[in-house]
């Protein structure tokens, strides 16, 4: 524990009394002037972007973080109800087209300090080492420019610092956990119960919610609103997890500040800072490195905005790479009924998970895999399934009043990169002037087997566990790729350190330098890959030089 503090306090430095802000630390947070040439700013404050400064601010970087959102209050920001957290969401416009255009918003955005992680479910399990190789290994995908190795160290750092809790995880490069596995509910048992009558292993965790004392965290009460923000404070986000320790050591994380543009001197190729807009008045950051986090949509449009003569079609984009690539999760989830009462929203939605089906099977029709999570939808979300159905008026009231009889299980697949599935500009403008993103996106044959196969394993699961109705609906989740890393700029955006290709002070720290997604969540993944490229930066630059 001593160690896990003396590279990140954060839990320490959050109030004694029972309050989730430390809110004499934000206010006394160090304060640089635009004038000011930092030694990096950082655009976007969720895994990523917060992960970066943490880490800089340690090394006695000068370091200023822009976040287009709100610095959330837990306290009097969040509350304990599905449509009241919809402030928590990106809700600016944006425009999605393909043959099957992804739906955005509350399951794949985040907006304000803490990201998307704000309102994930806290789970956290690792990338695969064949996820680094798929290219090689099974003909699909790509092969990243690192390979599992190198993440390892910062995957257990980063474990270490939500933290994570977990039973001894046996799948992939098998490992366990700083903390033991929380106790299971009722959504739980039944995944347990189906996976024995199965044959089929399955575990509790791994999430990144507190189970015991850790710091001044509070613990998890197994209220079930993990999706809302966590009121309580027990499931991680960067809000509570590294932006307490950055702003202790320097760091200001500036909120409510769109950038819009990242300027770039035509005669030295180098950046020298962002322009912004902060409560409507248009800003100028100077910098001498910049680094982009902000996920796989603002990203690429962000480089896309950024236009000049140099880069006629967009920041770092000689190569036709930006908005190239961006992946989705097929993420069905089917439900089953059971005559006993089941109360899924009574602990955290991922409590019990499988991997058995993560890597390509050569006796399947497609190529990798998928894995199963307990899910737990709240009652509005419950209505969508319901409706989903096709049940309406009397006949959805009754499934509603049924809602506690029901457990809910949820896939991740592993949809394959492709080149057309990307973000380009449209001619629609945002309140700035600015074009929106168009994210056009359109599944392979490959994508529809995945989705097919997992929804049958879900069925029999909760089949051989005793159910005697289910049902499934189609939906999509986590976004990656748009600016990913690879081993030379005709192939992405950024090296195996998150550096540009292009623009040789530009850094890229979010999801969107991610080459494939494996069928794990992606924010653990998203973290370790900036805690390297921070550690990498650091040991190759002298504040910034």
């Amino acid at each position: 524990m001593s160690s896990v503090r003396d590279r990140n306090q954060s839990a320490w430095l959050l109030p004694a009394d029972g309050k989730h802000v430390n809110h004499q630390l934000r206010h006394d947070m160090r304060r640089f002037d635009d004038t000011d040439e930092v030694d990096l700013v950082v655009v976007g404050c969720g895994a990523g972007g917060s992960t970066m400064i943490q880490r800089l601010a340690r090394s006695g970087w000068r370091v200023v973080a822009l976040d287009a959102g709100p610095f959330w209050d837990p306290d009097t920001d969040w509350v304990s109800d599905e449509a009241g957290s919809h402030h928590l969401y990106w809700t600016e416009p944006r425009v999605i087209s393909g043959s099957d255009p992804v739906p955005l918003g509350s399951n794949n955005s985040g907006r304000g300090v803490g990201g998307s992680m704000v309102h994930y479910a806290g789970y956290t399990p690792r990338f695969h080492p064949s996820d680094f190789q798929s290219h090689t290994l099974d003909g699909v995908g790509a092969d990243w420019p690192i390979g599992y190795g190198d993440l390892k160290p910062y995957y257990e750092a980063i474990e270490g610092e939500l933290p994570v809790a977990g039973e001894t995880w046996p799948w992939g490069d098998p490992h366990s956990y700083p903390y033991r596995p929380h106790p299971v509910g009722g959504n739980g048992e039944i995944f347990l119960r189906g996976a024995e009558a199965m044959g089929l292993t399955a575990k509790v965790g791994p999430v990144a919610i507190v189970n015991g004392r850790f710091g001044n965290r509070a613990h998890c009460i197994y209220r079930g609103f993990c999706l809302q923000g966590c009121k309580v404070n027990a499931k991680a986000s960067p809000l509570i997890t590294h932006i307490p320790d950055a702003l202790a050591h320097g760091a200001e994380v500036r909120a409510n500040a769109m950038v819009t543009r990242v300027e770039v001197d035509d005669r030295t190729g180098r950046a020298t800072g962002v322009h912004y807009v902060q409560d409507g008045v248009a800003r100028f950051q100077k910098a001498n490195m910049v680094a982009v986090a902000g996920y796989s949509i603002e990203t690429p449009r962000l480089l896309l905005n950024s236009a000049s003569d140099r880069f006629p079609e967009g920041l770092c984009n000689d190569f036709d790479q930006v908005g190239r690539y961006l992946m989705v999760q097929g993420a069905p989830q089917t439900a089953g009924r059971f005559d006993a009462e089941v109360r899924m929203f009574k602990a955290p939605p991922p409590e019990v998970s499988t991997e058995a089906f993560y890597e390509t099977d050569p006796s399947k029709p497609y190529k990798r895999g998928f894995s199963i999570q307990t899910v737990s939808p709240l009652p509005i979300t419950w209505a969508e399934h319901v409706a989903a159905q096709g049940h309406w008026g009397a006949d959805l009231r009754n499934y509603m009043s049924d809602y506690v009889h029901w457990s809910c299980l949820g896939a991740l697949c592993e949809f394959l990169a492709q080149p057309e599935n990307r973000v380009t500009l449209s001619d629609e403008k945002d309140r700035n002037g600015l074009p929106v993103a168009n994210f056009a996106y359109s599944q392979c044959d490959n994508d529809a087997a995945l989705m097919k196969a997992a929804q049958g394993v879900m069925e029999d699961i909760l089949h051989a566990a005793g159910a005697d109705e289910v049902i499934t609906i189609d939906r999509f989740a986590h976004l990656v790729g748009g600016a990913r890393m690879a081993a030379d700029e005709q192939h992405g955006v950024v090296d195996a350190n998150c550096r540009s290709f292009a623009v040789p002070n530009l850094y890229i720290t979010d999801g969107s330098v991610l080459p494939t997604q494996g069928s794990a969540n992606p924010a653990l993944t998203i973290m370790a890959v900036a805690a390297r490229a921070a550690e990498r930066l650091i040991s190759t630059s002298r504040r910034g030089s």
